[in-house]
């Protein structure tokens, strides 16, 4: 499983924009070896990324017991990230800072979800 996305979702999320704030789901396994002190580097360093484009995190967590999920999805952690837009997103992951710090997430992940949402109220 890809824990980036590729050019073909970039193109999706960019096409589904309707201008509006965005949440983003994140579900994360760590890689056994090391993983999860590079998340931490990354997520130590991205809240400066996060805050330059108005970006909140609403909620991070350890991810406990699954009581309903396909055999071997066992998250590490889980994580809501608002976004006042899906550019403001796009801004963020391609500023040239962000692209300095971008592979210590890469690094630290076995898997992912990255799942973009809008409020149904």
């Amino acid at each position: 499983m890809p824990v980036d996305p590729g050019p073909e979702e970039i193109k999706r999320y960019v096409d589904e924009d309707d201008g509006g704030p965005v949440v983003m789901l994140n579900m994360l396994k760590y890689k056994t070896d090391g993983g999860r002190e590079s998340y931490a580097e990354y997520g130590a360093k991205v809240m400066e990324f996060l805050n330059e484009v108005g970006a909140e995190v609403l909620y991070a967590s350890e991810a406990s017991t699954a009581l309903v999920a396909p055999e071997g999805w066992d998250w590490d952690s889980v994580m809501l990230i608002r976004y006042p837009s899906r550019a403001k997103f796009l801004e963020m992951v391609t500023s040239p800072g962000y692209q300095e710090i971008g592979h210590l997430r890469t690094e630290g992940l076995d898997e992912a979800i990255l799942q973009a949402t809008k409020p149904l109220m």
